[in-house]
C-alpha cells in the first residue's frame, strides 16, 4: 500500500501546513513525496522517541503532522511519547505504520505489529485505520488528515482476487452476499478469505464484512450486520491482532451490551513466536488465520 499511499500524501502535500517525518524508513516508495515537499519533508532518523515528540511540537503549533515508519517501531518503540506528548495533549497527528500484523514475516517477533491497534485503542481521542484494499488509501488519508483527532494507519497489502470489483470505501463494508452465519474481517485479511467464500453456494456462504475503522463506538455495525447475527445465531470474527485488546473482544462485549445472544468464533493472532518463520502466509497459517482454518471454524462453532 505504500505507493497508493504516497500518491495520496503527494496531493495532500499541496498543503503549505503539511509536513512529514520518517523514521528513516520509506525508501523506494516516499521518494516523490520528499521531491514534493523539499524542507518539510524531514527524516528524522532511528530516532522513534524524538520524531513523536517533534511531531506533537509541530502539530501544538498548528501544522499538519504526519509520522511514518514500520508498525511496531511507529507506536511500541515510543509509546511513552504517543501517550504523552499526543493522546494526553488531544493533538492530531497520523502515525502511518507499514507492515500490521505479521507483515515482516521473516524478520520476526521484533518486526511483528500483532498488538497495535489495541495497545493503541487505549489511548484517548485516538482512531484507528485498517485499510482493506489499496483502493481504500486515498479514502482513508482523507479521513485521518480531516480528522481532529490522533490517527494510526496500519498499512499492509490488498489481497483480493484480480476480478473483485472493490466497493467505495467504508468503516464497514458487506463484500460477499450468503445466507450462512456472517464473517467480520478487520483490515487486509477479509480480502484472503473472498475466493475461497464465493466458491460456496450461496445457501451456506456466509456474509463477508470488513472492517477499516477501530473503535467500534465510531460506527456502529450496520443494521443489516446485526440481523444476520441475529438470523443465525453465529458469528465468525477474524483479525490479525492478538485476542487481548483485540477488535473481536471488542464486538462481542458490544453485543452483549445489545443484548444480542450469538456464538462467537474467534480467529486472531495467536503468538508472537514459532518454531519456525516464514512469510506473513505462513505465520497466519501458524495462527490459523488462513481461508482453510475460516472453513473449519464456520464448519464446527463450538
Amino acid at each position: 500500500m505504500r505507493k497508493p499511499l504516497c500518491d495520496s500524501l503527494v496531493a495532500r502535500s499541496k498543503n503549505p501546513n503539511m509536513v512529514f517525518l520518517t523514521g528513516d524508513l520509506g525508501f523506494m516508495a516516499l521518494e516523490p513525496l520528499q521531491q514534493t515537499m523539499g524542507e518539510r519533508f524531514i527524516n528524522a532518523g532511528v530516532a522513534e522517541q524524538n520524531m513523536i515528540s517533534v511531531a506533537a511540537a509541530l502539530a501544538r503549533q498548528g501544522l499538519d503532522a504526519w509520522v511514518y515508519s514500520i508498525a511496531p517501531f511507529c507506536y511500541a518503540r515510543p509509546f511513552e511519547q504517543i501517550r504523552n506528548d499526543i493522546a494526553f495533549h488531544h493533538l492530531p497527528v497520523k502515525l502511518v505504520g507499514n507492515g500490521g500484523g505479521y507483515g515482516y514475516g521473516v524478520m520476526g517477533p521484533t518486526h511483528h505489529a500483532i498488538e497495535d491497534y489495541g495497545i493503541l485503542l487505549a489511548l484517548p481521542n485516538l482512531t484507528a485505520y485498517v485499510p482493506v484494499f489499496d483502493q481504500d488509501i486515498p479514502a482513508v488519508i482523507d479521513a485521518a488528515g480531516d480528522s481532529s483527532t490522533a490517527s494510526y494507519i496500519r498499512l499492509g497489502r490488498g489481497e483480493q482476487p484480480a476480478d473483485f470489483e472493490v466497493p467505495a470505501y467504508a468503516p464497514w463494508r458487506q463484500l460477499l452476499k450468503g445466507h450462512g452465519a456472517p464473517v467480520v474481517a478487520v483490515g487486509p485479511l477479509a480480502g484472503t478469505y473472498i475466493q475461497v467464500l464465493r466458491e460456496m453456494p450461496e445457501a451456506t456462504r456466509p456474509s463477508l464484512w470488513a472492517v477499516a475503522e477501530l473503535p467500534i463506538h465510531r460506527h456502529a455495525p450496520p443494521a443489516e450486520l446485526l440481523e444476520q447475527i441475529d438470523r443465525t445465531g453465529h458469528l465468525c470474527v477474524a483479525e490479525e491482532h492478538v485476542e487481548r485488546g483485540s477488535f473481536g473482544a471488542e464486538f462481542a462485549l458490544y453485543l452483549m451490551k445489545q443484548g444480542k445472544q450469538a456464538r462467537i468464533s474467534h480467529l486472531y493472532a495467536r503468538a508472537h513466536h514459532y518454531p519456525r518463520y516464514g512469510s506473513q502466509n505462513y505465520l497466519r497459517k501458524a495462527s490459523g488465520l488462513d481461508p482453510q482454518s475460516l472453513l473449519l471454524a464456520l464448519a464446527d462453532p463450538s
